[in-house]
């Protein structure tokens, strides 16, 4: 494989499609407020606490996969199967970083379009980024990868 050709060549670089789904939200929020919380619930820690653990699984993934020597970036070759730290739970803990973080916002800014912006976020994920990563993986990694997958879900 040459180097362009040595990714899943994914649709939209999930940071990107995270970022339209957040500014989507805010700006929905702001045409036509869609408050969801109840008011007496400690939305400022709850958001806090989710956004944290969000950040927290996503640099854990990062650095396990670097640790691994293996590349984060989709528009990188990936060079291993990694099987420990969080992929020994999920094949994906990144993206469930990126839904948390964006359950964490919602709740921050309470804000119903921002949790309903999970919905286009998880199908552009799930469609436009997993399954090409996953067609990739067995194309480069065959037995290997498909033994992962046997062994390890693609969400939680």
């Amino acid at each position: 494989m040459d180097d362009t050709a040595d990714t899943a060549q994914v649709i939209i670089r999930p940071p990107l499609a995270w970022g339209l789904a957040v500014i989507a939200g805010l700006a929905l929020n702001w045409l036509v407020p869609l408050p969801f919380l109840p008011v007496d619930l400690p939305a400022g820690w709850l958001s806090v606490i989710v956004f944290v653990f969000a950040l927290a699984l996503i640099a854990w993934a990062i650095v396990t996969v670097t640790s691994a020597g293996s590349n984060v970036p989709t528009n990188r070759p990936t060079t291993t199967i990694v099987e420990s730290g969080p992929y020994r739970f999920t094949r994906n803990p990144i993206y469930h970083g990126w839904f948390l973080g964006l359950i964490g916002l919602a709740i921050a800014f309470d804000n119903l379009w921002l949790l309903m912006m999970l919905v286009p976020f998880a199908l552009v994920i799930r469609y436009g980024v997993v399954a090409r990563e996953e067609a990739y993986l067995e194309r480069k990694f065959g037995d290997v990868y498909r033994g992962y997958r046997s062994r390890v879900r693609r969400w939680l």
